[in-house]
């Protein structure tokens, strides 16, 4: 099956959510025909560059959705990437071609207990996940954002224990989110983990997850949302040698 046309959608209105995530909503008739509950899967901004240069493509989650509109909410990270460059400059009417949506990742709901960890790209993912839980899942969430201010009121089970982690600007050796998720006491039973964050966490986040606690292939889901110092262009190239080299240890 082909993939739809890119749709342009228009910017609706836009406003910081906390001091280092900055929301776009989009809308208009080209969000015609668009699925219905798609929060937390991606779609693909197509950004126009001066002087004619190819336009340069961006992914991004869908925090939330409504019948006319949908949110998407931007990171800002330590220097200026031509998407949040785009959302800080949007005004109300400007368009955007917009791709997808792509699949939801959503955590496995067939477990005991649940662990859910990223940084603040994945928390309109985290969000999402969360609320499909059942009102009496247990488990926990561990969430990492620049500031203090940055922590959000999310509404989950009663049973899942939100913790926060500060870290202002993560580095390619900061462990910060894999040693707080150390921290917690390990539950019984069966869990199922979903995890999200910068590439070089990521792989501290699976190596623990994968290798020391041994959850299977079907209740862990491990990705990586971005690298740090690098364009998504080159993050998608190092995630492709990772998998490989993933795929390798993993059969050794």
């Amino acid at each position: 099956m082909s993939r739809p046309a890119p749709r342009s959608l228009t910017v609706l209105s836009s406003a910081y959510v906390t001091p280092n995530m900055f929301r776009v909503t989009l809308g208009g008739p080209g969000l015609t025909g668009f699925p219905k509950d798609q929060e937390s899967a991606y779609v693909k901004l197509i950004l126009a560059q001066e002087d004619k240069a190819p336009s340069l493509t961006r992914t991004y989650t869908i925090s939330a959705q409504r019948d006319d509109e949908i949110d998407l909410d931007f990171v800002l990270h330590a220097g200026i990437s031509p998407a949040v460059s785009w959302a800080l400059a949007a005004r109300p009417g400007d368009q955007i071609l917009v791709g997808g949506p792509g699949p939801k990742k959503l955590i496995n709901r067939e477990a005991d207990w649940f662990f859910l960890a990223g940084d603040m790209t994945a928390l309109p993912a985290i969000t999402t996940n969360l609320a499909s839980l059942d009102k009496n899942a247990q488990g926990y969430a561990v969430i990492q954002v620049k500031e203090e201010s940055d922590i959000q009121p999310i509404q989950c089970p009663a049973g899942i224990a939100l913790h926060w982690v500060i870290k202002h600007d993560p580095d390619s050796n900061d462990s910060s989110l894999l040693e707080k998720i150390k921290e917690l006491p390990w539950l019984t039973g069966e869990v199922a983990v979903w995890a999200a964050c910068e590439f070089h966490s990521m792989r501290m986040l699976r190596k623990y997850f994968k290798f020391e606690r041994q959850i299977p292939k079907d209740k862990l889901y491990v990705s990586s949302y971005w690298k740090v110092g690098s364009t998504e262009d080159q993050h998608k190239i190092a995630k492709q040698t990772d998998a490989r080299l993933d795929q390798s240890e993993s059969n050794a």
